[in-house]
């Protein structure tokens, strides 16, 4: 058994989230993890709503309610759709926490003793119409490096590049249009040119990483600067150092806080749990390993500025230093990032209607179906254009004809002819060759899905469904009835293979998953769904919010094994575990998007 850190991106609390948010960071995490546990791992998954930072500001003004009203709405809003989802979270909680401040100013205390924090004056962007601080992301521009129109004034998305907001040809605010008024403010920087050498040592080891998320990883080591880890704003984290800490208008910089939710959600989690020092199995051991599930637009500050912190930290960067009170913390194994979905030819866009809100797709739609098309087409290593068409293709050809005809013909004539799973007779070749194949496509399966090959994986399942079909249109189990024992060996022999396909394809499916165990006549839970608890803050009673947790280290749930079906055990008729989509969905989702674009 190894500790394995599942550390899934916190998706931003200003709205809801759309479903390309979800087939970046959550699907692809969930099934992993499922995977992970299955096979016999420890495995911590957590995240939470990122809650800081002037986007929460610039909503809360136009929704006229407060910043921390504003993220209660949609900590909530986000935390029923990813638990609808069926993501297995430990933890799912929010930065707003004061478990969350205390971590965070506890790391940048130890980053800032051990001399990776340097207090510098830069000229910051205020806006004329309101006073207020401009977040460089806030800021569009002409990048100075590249040329690109739509440069953000922290970073280039063309080129790649970390920019600073004055450096870019004609900028203008997001919000209003106007020119930002640039003025000295005195903020921390994290040195990052401190750190080159051991992000680079580091990086240079990290060889089974996706090819373009290395590349892109190593490629920034090529212009490194100290990075701005302080804001000119009163919503946030204070920092924690005399003079500092007490000035309304003085916070840390939400990316500073938000990636530290990694190891405060953990720490929260071990509190939660009864075992406060639980967490450090995932943080403090070389053994363990943590892998880091988000979009490539958020690559940079996973594989740069997360594992630059560690390191400061750790004392680990060119100016040495000693761990604080958490100790050695472990860098990152990997940094799973996925490129972007799309949807019918377009960027996803809410503010101009170009979106698919995760709780509409779940309204009418399974959430299997979804998860399905995510792994099976989703944005893994390059950008997916997400089309009604397809999405009703692929669930009507594949999940519904494929993997839920075989299911639902196999529980029929089981039921029809012997009311229970049949006692086996003696196999012939035929029945022993499609077992093995199922055999076989555990290890397949599991080695692509443990290495971030889903797609892949899901199209390895899927072809062995096809061939256990091909098993029944050949033994033609409907036409034995005049051989009864013959008749009980094949449906037996295909109840296994049904049974062993349901396991494998149960991170991808976990709510069917739970449907087929239980039409065959199976009790219990194979598939462990998560819960929504309302929770009071660990550290001020006053406060309450929802967390997803559950049970996923229970007795009973599914191994990544084949598991022997008991002849004997009631099966009844069967009802469909899956929906056929009509044709009329597509132009009525269409209909949908011109309505609101």
């Amino acid at each position: 058994m190894t500790h394995i850190l599942s550390a899934v991106a916190w998706p931003y609390a200003n709205g809801p989230r759309h479903i390309g948010h979800v087939a970046g960071f959550g699907v692809p995490s969930d099934v992993f993890s499922r995977h992970m546990r299955m096979a016999g791992h420890d495995v911590l998954m957590v995240s939470g709503t990122d809650e800081h930072g002037t986007p929460i500001l610039v909503q809360a003004d136009k929704e006229g309610v407060t910043p921390q009203e504003l993220a209660d709405r949609y900590n909530r809003v986000i935390v029923e759709d990813l638990h609808q989802l069926g993501l297995s979270y430990d933890l799912f909680t929010r930065t707003t926490t004061r478990n969350h401040y205390a971590v965070v100013q506890e790391m940048f205390r130890t980053v800032h003793k051990n001399g990776y924090m340097v207090e510098q004056t830069t000229m910051g962007a205020i806006s004329p119409s309101t006073g207020r601080t401009l977040p460089d992301r806030y800021i569009e521009g002409t990048c100075p490096i590249c040329g690109y129109d739509g440069a953000r004034g922290d970073q280039c998305d063309n080129c790649g590049n970390q920019l600073d907001a004055i450096d870019l040809i004609n900028p203008h605010s997001r919000i209003n249009g106007e020119t930002p008024k640039f003025v000295e403010s005195n903020h921390f920087f994290l040195d990052l040119p401190a750190f080159v050498d051991a992000l680079g040592d580091w990086l240079r080891t990290r060889t089974e990483w996706r090819p373009n998320v290395l590349k892109f990883s190593l490629n920034l080591l090529d212009d490194v600067r100290p990075r701005a880890m302080t804001r000119d704003i009163d919503w946030g984290i204070p920092v924690p150092l005399e003079g500092w800490e007490s000035n309304p208008s003085k916070r840390l910089y939400v990316w500073f806080d938000a990636v530290i939710g990694y190891l405060s959600a953990s720490i929260e989690w071990a509190r939660r749990s009864g075992d406060p020092d639980a967490w450090r199995a995932f943080w403090n051991d070389p053994e363990a390993r943590s892998y880091y599930f988000m979009g490539k637009d958020n690559i940079t500050f996973h594989s740069q500025i997360w594992p630059a912190e560690l390191l400061g930290y750790d004392g680990r960067g060119s100016k040495g230093g000693a761990p604080g009170a958490y100790g050695n913390l472990q860098l990152p194994t990997e940094v799973v990032s996925s490129e972007f979905l799309n949807v019918e030819g377009q960027k996803f866009s809410s503010s101009r209607g170009v979106v698919i809100y995760v709780r509409d797709m779940l309204a009418r739609y399974q959430p299997d179906a979804f998860r399905y098309y995510v792994a099976s087409a989703g944005p893994e290593t390059q950008d997916v254009d997400f089309t009604w068409a397809d999405f009703q293709r692929r669930t009507n050809d594949e999940l519904v004809a494929g993997w839920g005809n075989l299911v639902n013909r196999t529980a029929n004539l089981v039921h029809k002819n012997f009311g229970a799973i049949p006692e086996p007779g003696q196999r012939q070749p035929i029945d022993e060759g499609v077992l093995a194949t199922t055999t076989t496509a555990f290890g397949r399966v599991g080695e692509l899905i443990a290495t971030h090959r889903q797609r892949a994986a899901v199209a390895e399942a899927m072809k062995t469904v096809g061939e256990v079909n091909k098993y029944v249109s050949d033994t033609e189990p409907w036409k034995l009835k005049t051989d009864p024992d013959r008749l009980a060996t094949v449906l037996h022999t295909v109840t296994q293979a049904v049974s062993d396909l349901n396991t494998i394809l149960s991170p991808f499916l976990p709510h069917s998953a739970q449907q087929v165990h239980e039409a065959f006549g199976g009790t219990g839970t194979i598939a462990p769904q998560p819960r929504i608890d309302e929770v009071t803050d660990l550290d001020d009673d006053s406060r309450h919010y929802p967390i997803i947790t559950g049970d996923y280290r229970a007795e009973g749930l599914a191994t990544w094994e084949p598991k022997a079906v008991v002849p004997g055990t009631p099966v009844a008729k069967p009802t469909p575990i899956f929906t056929k989509l009509d044709d009329s969905i597509v132009e009525e989702e269409l209909d949908r998007l011109r309505e609101t674009a």
